[in-house]
């Protein structure tokens, strides 16, 4: 596709005018699924995911057999202040795990049929400090969220997005406080495994740059002062997604406060997606109810990278096979009742 964008307000007219569910499609589905061989509801879940992502593909693209993984890197500033357990060095040292096939996100993607692909964003110019000034300025988060919009294949049927970047919880619960209101201690958790005194410290840095940044303008906005390369990466791949009528899983707390950035610029901009899981990231639950997103499984993780989401994907296969392959009453002679 053509569409792209090279400034803020031109992104943001996009995310404006973009598709909406194929309400023709989720009928045939609806219809589709009330003929195959089982009580109705039997799937519970299942049933209404196919429906769900059948109603976003179009037409009778009833399948999922290209899934994409993307997980963006980056480096925060933040990281200076002490806020995690690991040093800013890490954030590149796993990137070069990824491309060496070494982390949990590769077997995860592998086991379940996905390509990956692992983009890093300027990693030796981390973002500002944002207890200082604006982590970013407005051509840094264009061309993060550039960078994301970019990286989507316009071949696959089914997106999830990660990321990797040491402090990027810092920057996650910056945002959730900034944008949801509540005080900082409600939003920031232990991240990497922070103890006592680094969650209060980590407290304070959120505190002070909730305090410089909230209440400056809307998600996107609210995205420069308070989040990094990486998550605007992670909006910029959803909001593509978006645009070529691909669903998409949502990862953890820090892909779901970039969705959040998303859907506090435009009602319904998340419309297009589930949520993959609910992390151990004490903020992460509150965070899903703010969105209005029941997650698929509840694992207890909490490493990002987009692994919940990617083990998530073996759900949405399961209710499509379900929803293509089953027979109807009528092709398996069976009564219904």
């Amino acid at each position: 596709m053509s569409q792209s964008f090279a400034t803020l307000p031109e992104f943001r007219a996009l995310l404006a005018a973009q598709h909406v569910v194929d309400e023709a499609a989720a009928a045939a589905a609806q219809d589709h699924n009330m003929q195959l061989t089982k009580p109705p509801g039997a799937l519970g879940r299942l049933e209404d995911l196919a429906i769900w992502y059948r109603g976003w593909r179009g037409g009778d693209r009833a399948e999922i057999s290209a899934p994409q993984v993307i997980v963006f890197a980056g480096n925060h500033g933040v990281a200076a202040r002490g806020v995690s357990a690991f040093p800013a060095e890490v954030t590149e040292q796993m990137v070069l795990n990824f491309q060496h096939g070494g982390a949990a996100i590769n077997q995860i993607a592998r086991a379940n049929g996905a390509k990956l692909d692992v983009v890093a964003l300027d990693l030796d110019n981390p973002t500002q400090d944002f207890t200082q000034g604006p982590a970013m300025s407005e051509e840094d988060l264009v061309a993060a969220l550039k960078a994301g919009w970019d990286q989507v294949d316009e071949t696959a049927d089914l997106l999830v997005v990660g990321e990797m970047g040491i402090a990027n919880t810092t920057s996650a619960a910056a945002l959730s406080c900034a944008l949801l209101g509540g005080e900082a201690g409600d939003w920031t958790g232990r991240g990497t495994g922070v103890d006592d005194a680094g969650l209060a410290l980590k407290t304070t840095v959120v505190a002070e740059g909730v305090a410089l940044h909230g209440g400056q303008g809307d998600g996107l906005e609210t995205l420069r002062r308070l989040g990094g390369r990486e998550l605007a990466g992670m909006a910029g791949a959803m909001a593509r997604a978006r645009a070529l009528r691909i669903p998409v899983i949502l990862d953890g707390f820090i892909c779901c406060a970039a969705a959040l950035c998303l859907e506090q610029t435009q009602t319904g901009a998340l419309d297009h997606a589930v949520a993959g899981h609910q992390s151990a990231e004490g903020g992460h639950a509150r965070l899903l109810e703010a969105l209005g997103k029941e997650p698929l499984l509840q694992l207890g993780l909490r490493l990002g990278e987009a692994s919940g989401g990617a083990l998530a994907i073996a759900v949405m296969k399961g209710a499509m096979a379900c929803h293509a392959g089953m027979a109807t009453f009528a092709q398996a002679g069976v009564s219904d009742g």
